[in-house]
């Protein structure tokens, strides 16, 4: 019986989160603190009293995500004993943190840099994300392949079922037309800023790898399950290059959670804001334990 503590990514944002640790936990308070002065501008104002639309920047959304995870795993204290970790996209940083890999401080610093980067890359071309629901993954990637003179390809492998696309904007919309009419139950653009995890997150890719590259990685504590390809990982340089992928690279969440579920995991731990994950281990692998971490 293993215990996998798992780490939300964008879109779980919400107004005041993570204020409850800062007002109850001195400890927290000095996290959150460091957190402000490592940025260089106080996120926990934003975090705690901006609006929804403060809080969906992607200059804001990825660092505030990320504070409130680590923030929460260093509270669980001795509690926080992972078997093994994983996070869905921005949320990998988180679950490398708290395994140990690198240092909070390192860890914030390069999620702000991600972000940052991301943000540039999505000014450079017009581009979104979609939705689709009730087609098998297959026919996705098919009909994705099929749009030649456009840039969309599978983003987000989020459960059987449920897929997210990423591209130019003429690409995506193409491709919801041709889902919908392929049987698709919903092929819905996103409100989101850009094409993540699509080729044209190529120059923010390049961009973070320098910034991963000089940066100090350790032998984490326990694996940590990567997006790129599902697998455990435990050495530095190797998890430097999937993290270094992963920007251009789909989310592979649906084979991650199958792959920690073979592993042994029977318990799953969301740490940090809001209840996605929960909701789609249940429905990769209904017979495990899918919880949030409790204080």
């Amino acid at each position: 019986m293993k215990k996998a503590y798992i780490f939300p990514g964008q879109g779980s944002q919400f107004k005041g989160m993570g204020k409850d640790l800062y007002e109850s936990y001195a400890n927290a308070k000095e996290l959150f603190e460091k957190g402000n002065s490592i940025l260089g501008f106080r996120i926990t104002d934003i975090m705690f009293e901006g609006t929804d639309e403060d809080l969906k920047q992607t200059r804001v959304t990825q660092p505030a995500i990320f504070l409130h995870s680590v923030v929460l795993a260093s509270l669980l204290g001795d509690n926080f004993k992972p078997d093994m970790t994983a996070g869905h996209s921005l949320g990998e940083f988180s679950a490398l943190t708290t395994a140990k890999a690198i240092s909070i401080e390192d860890g914030l610093t390069l999620v702000y840099k991600r972000a940052m980067a991301m943000q540039k890359a999505c000014e450079a071309t017009p581009s979104t994300m979609a939705a689709v629901l009730g087609l098998e993954d297959a026919k996705v990637e098919e009909i994705c392949a099929s749009i030649k003179d456009d840039i969309v390809v599978a983003a987000n492998y989020n459960c059987p079922g449920q897929l997210v696309i990423s591209g130019t904007v003429p690409g995506v919309t193409r491709a919801c037309e041709l889902l919908k009419a392929a049987g698709a139950k919903r092929a819905l653009i996103l409100p989101v800023g850009g094409a993540f995890h699509s080729p044209l997150m190529e120059p923010a890719r390049v961009e973070l790898s320098r910034a991963i590259e000089s940066t100090l990685f350790n032998k984490p504590i326990c694996p940590v399950y990567q997006n790129v390809n599902a697998s455990p990982e435990m050495e530095p340089e190797n998890i430097k290059l999937n993290l270094i992928a992963q920007l251009t690279a789909p989310v592979r969440w649906t084979q991650t959670i199958q792959r920690m579920t073979a592993d042994g995991a029977t318990q799953y731990y969301e740490v940090g804001p809001g209840k996605v994950l929960q909701g789609l281990v249940k429905k990769i692998s209904p017979d495990v334990e899918a919880i949030s971490a409790q204080l």
